[in-house]
């Protein structure tokens, strides 16, 4: 998602960062057109009430700024595009590239944009239909040369097509993709799809009769990125920056992976979510076409801009208006041709992703010109997302997706801020509230202790499970949650205890039956 900022008024942005904290913000705004000042005041507004919570009658509100939300989710890095009448209205970056790190994230700080990767590679695919060196309805394996959709009962009929798997509904295996530590050997794409050695995924296989649901596949995708090539005889990186990238003026982008050394040196470091850089700084992903682009906000702004623009018959850079149209017609459910399409919110499209230590999301409405991109390089980046999301809602005016901000979503950044006693104090004055959002059930506190555990707080995590056992015992998932909390604490006999307990209520569980097996043979 893309987002360029104004400049900014020094006294307003003074009460509420300091050029010289390591969570200094860097932006890089366009020309002010005399509304500085108020974009100013709004961008002061956002960052210094980024989480606002009511915690009932009679309590003070919850307010965090976006530094200390940032903090409290050991997200280091953060980088956001605001698009408001299709324009990039600001853009600006948060925090530094690495934990520990002095060097600040800019506008031109480049991060992993996992599985926003697929619209992008859905654009060339559909710029190469118009050439008709494709066709969306064709048996893929009419087109692939160096390898072939293995053949079986559910394909006889049915073939898997282009315009299936950019709908996520080929019928296609392997939801995603691991990566690749640095010093490991990288797999081709024929042995990534065979699930041949040293690829760490499974083999992509039809085993669901294409056509017939919307079930995600980055296998599908992978497929996808054999066939440009097989079709153009050229490298994907390069291909991708010749039919979109370049046209779109997307310079801060690639999908080189690894990136190049010079690349290299503008890019955020992926942090899991205990906030320890991953070995090498990140992972590789030969799937580049599922989850292989380095990009800014601001750059994936202008992607998103363009394919609105064209969508209204205002631009015509990369696709026609007809195919644009057709790229964000549903095709199954909430699925385009590459994008989805929340079916609750008309006109509005986007994508988000998620790596090994790198989270994101765009979203864009064609009707309306508004648009949001986010980029972090935390494994907690989505829990940052949702209340940025909402503050520049709020600001702005735009429709608030109050569901992202249910329960579960407040009562963990209440027990991040606050500690986990207030954050269950929370929770029991939800009780009472009839508001939707307010809604609380077992995947409530499950989702807490599930967050807490995955930030390194298992004893509060505990705590969390064993508080959602009271109302629910017959939880098979908070069971397991303790389960690998006591694991994480050195307790393999609570651990057991609490796996055996998931078990006896949910006995298909192949997850807990495994992590069972593996420590009773210790």
């Amino acid at each position: 998602m893309h987002f360029l900022s104004r400049i900014f008024h020094l006294l307003a942005l003074a009460a509420v960062l300091s050029s010289a904290s390591p969570l200094a913000a860097q932006s890089d705004a366009p020309a002010d057109h005399g509304q500085g000042n108020d974009q100013a005041a709004r961008i002061h507004r956002i960052e210094a009430s980024t989480v606002d919570i009511s915690m009932g009658e009679g309590q003070p509100r919850l307010r965090l700024t976006l530094t200390e939300l940032m903090h409290a989710y050991n997200d280091s890095a953060f980088s956001i595009a605001v698009i408001d009448n299709s324009q990039i209205a600001w853009a600006k970056g948060y925090g530094v590239t690495a934990a520990g790190s002095s060097t600040p994230v800019t506008v031109h700080t480049i991060f992993q944009a996992a599985s926003i990767s697929k619209p992008v590679t859905a654009t060339a695919a559909l710029s190469l239909v118009e050439r008709g060196k494709l066709a969306l309805d064709e048996d893929l394996n009419v087109k692939l040369i160096h390898w072939k959709v293995p053949e079986n009962e559910l394909t006889k009929t049915e073939k898997v097509t282009l315009r299936r798997i950019l709908s996520h509904s080929a019928g296609l295996t392997v939801h995603g993709f691991a990566g690749y530590d640095a010093a490991d050997p990288i797999p081709s794409v024929e042995q990534i799809l065979n699930g041949e050695k040293p690829a760490n995924s499974p083999p992509v296989r039809v085993d669901v009769t294409p056509g017939t649901i919307e079930r995600y596949s980055g296998g599908g995708v992978a497929i996808e990125q054999l066939l440009l090539t097989d079709v153009t005889g050229k490298p994907f990186p390069a291909l991708l920056r010749e039919l979109v990238l370049d046209k779109l003026s997307m310079a801060d982008s690639s999908f080189e992976q690894p990136p190049s050394p010079q690349r290299a040196k503008f890019a955020a470091s992926a942090t899991a979510a205990d906030n320890k850089t991953l070995h090498g700084r990140w992972h590789v992903y030969p799937e580049m076409a599922a989850a292989g682009l380095w990009t800014t906000p601001s750059d994936l702004a202008r992607f998103l801009i363009e394919i609105s623009l064209t969508k209204n018959g205002k631009s015509h850079k990369v696709l026609s208006q007809a195919m644009a149209q057709l790229m964000l017609t549903p095709v199954i459910h909430d699925a385009g041709l590459g994008f989805f399409l929340p079916q609750e919110s008309p006109g509005e499209f986007g994508h988000s992703g998620s790596n090994e230590g790198f989270e994101c999301n765009m979203k864009m409405n064609a009707n309306s010109g508004r648009g949001l991109v986010m980029m972090t390089n935390s494994d907690n980046g989505f829990e940052v997302m949702k209340f940025f999301e909402n503050a520049v809602a709020k600001e702005y005016g735009w429709p608030v997706n109050s569901r992202q901000l249910d329960a579960g979503a407040r009562v963990l950044v209440v027990s991040v801020a606050k500690g986990l006693r207030p954050a269950l104090d929370f929770y029991e004055s939800l009780r009472g509230s009839h508001e939707p959002a307010d809604k609380i059930d077992e995947g409530t506190l499950n989702f807490v202790g599930e967050r807490l555990l995955a930030i390194g707080a298992p004893e509060k995590a505990i705590a969390a499970y064993q508080r959602n056992l009271k109302e629910y015992p017959r939880s098979a998932n908070a069971n397991l949650g303790m389960g690998e909390a006591y694991l994480k604490m050195g307790n393999k006999h609570l651990a057991i205890v609490n796996f055996k307990a998931s078990l006896e209520i949910e006995p298909s569980n192949q997850r807990t039956r495994d992590k069972l097996a593996q420590l009773l043979a210790q």
